[in-house]
C-alpha cells in the first residue's frame, strides 16, 4: 500500500527475540508474500554488510536479532514490527528509531507493537519526550551507547529461560493505534474490514488529515456503541431459547474479559487523558496481580468492576 502510495522502495522491519524466531518470520513472510525476506543475524559475520546491501535495495522485509544499536540505517523502513520480548526503556527507544528517518515531507511510518500494557506505556511517554525535544540538535558522548550494551547482556541472560518455551498457538487482533499523542479504535478482529481502515493510513495522509480521520473514526465507533448499548436495553426480554448456548472455555473468558477489559480502559484515557499503560499501572496497584495477558479470570473481573468505580 505505501508502495502504491508513492513510496516506491517502502521496506519493513520485524525485531525478533532469537535466531530461530527470525527464520520462522522469514519463512511465513515468503509463505504469504511469495517474496524472500532478507535475515540478519547479531551472531553471523557479515551482518553489517547484509544490511547495508538490504538497506541500497528494493527488498520489501528485513528480519533483523537484537541489530537496532549497531549502526542500523536505513531512511527508507516505514513497516515495523516489534515481535521481541525486550522491554527496557532504552532498547525500545533504539529500535522505534530506526522508523523515524524521513527523507522528504509526507513520508511517515508504522509500528505495530503488541498489547502489553508495559509497550504502550513507552510508547506514549516516548511520544511526550519528543514533543519536548523534537528540533533540538542532539548531543552525545557514547554513554548512550554503553547503556544500551548493558541492557542487551541483561536480556541475554534472561533470554536462555525463553529458550523452555514452545508456542503451541497465537492470535491477533488490531487493539489501537497510537498517533499524535493519543490513542483510537476498539478491539478487532485481524483480516476485517473495521482492521483495514486503520493500516497504512500514515502513509496516504498527512499527519494532520490522519488526526481529524482518526478523531471522526474513535467518535463514530464510541456512539455506535453506545446506541448498540441502548437498543439492547430498550429491546423487550427475548423468549427463551430452545437450548442454552455453550458455556465458554476458560480461555474464551480470558479473551472476553480483557477485550472488556481494554475497551473500558480505551474509554477512561478518553476520558481523562492519562495513556492506556499508566491506567493499567494503577488497576494493578489497587487489585494485585500480574499484567492483564497473564491475569486469572477472577482478577480480570475485580480490575473492570474497579475501573467501572474511577
Amino acid at each position: 500500500m505505501l508502495r502504491n502510495a508513492g513510496m516506491a522502495d517502502a521496506g519493513g522491519l520485524i525485531i525478533a527475540t532469537d535466531q530461530q524466531t527470525a527464520r520462522s518470520y522469514a519463512k511465513l513472510i515468503e509463505q504469504v508474500t511469495g517474496e524472500k525476506a532478507a535475515v540478519v543475524l547479531s551472531d553471523d559475520q557479515g551482518a553489517s554488510a547484509r544490511i547495508a546491501t538490504f538497506a541500497a535495495s528494493d527488498q520489501r522485509w528485513l528480519v533483523a536479532v537484537r541489530m537496532v544499536s549497531e549502526g542500523v540505517d536505513i531512511p527508507r523502513l516505514a513497516v515495523g514490527v516489534y515481535a521481541t520480548s525486550a522491554s527496557t526503556p532504552l532498547y525500545f527507544a533504539q529500535a522505534i528509531g530506526r522508523f523515524v528517518r524521513a527523507r522528504r515531507p509526507g513520508e511517515t511510518a508504522s509500528v505495530f507493537l503488541p498489547s502489553v500494557p508495559h509497550l504502550l506505556g513507552l510508547a506514549s511517554e516516548m511520544e511526550t519526550e519528543r514533543d519536548h525535544v523534537l528540533g533540538k540538535p542532539k548531543e552525545s558522548d557514547g554513554f548512550d551507547d554503553d547503556l544500551l550494551e548493558r541492557a542487551q547482556r541483561d536480556d541475554q541472560a534472561s533470554g536462555e529461560l525463553e529458550k523452555r518455551f514452545a508456542a503451541l498457538s497465537a492470535t491477533a487482533e488490531l487493539d489501537q493505534v497510537i498517533f499524535d499523542g493519543a490513542s483510537f479504535g476498539t478491539a478487532a478482529q485481524a483480516g476485517t474490514p473495521e482492521e483495514e481502515e486503520y493500516l497504512g493510513l500514515p502513509g496516504l495522509l498527512t499527519a494532520d488529515q490522519v488526526s481529524l480521520l482518526l478523531t471522526k473514526r474513535q467518535a463514530a465507533q464510541l456512539a455506535a456503541q453506545r446506541r448498540r448499548t441502548a437498543e439492547r436495553a430498550a429491546q423487550p426480554a427475548a423468549a427463551p431459547a430452545a437450548a442454552p448456548p455453550a458455556p465458554l472455555s476458560a480461555a474464551q473468558r480470558r479473551v472476553a474479559l480483557r477485550r472488556q477489559l481494554n475497551a473500558l480502559v480505551a474509554a477512561r484515557h478518553h476520558r481523562t487523558g492519562q495513556p492506556h499503560g499508566k491506567i493499567h499501572a494503577e488497576l494493578r496497584r489497587l487489585c494485585g496481580g500480574p499484567p492483564s495477558a497473564q491475569a486469572t479470570i477472577e482478577q480480570l473481573e475485580e480490575r473492570i468492576a474497579t475501573v467501572q468505580t474511577l
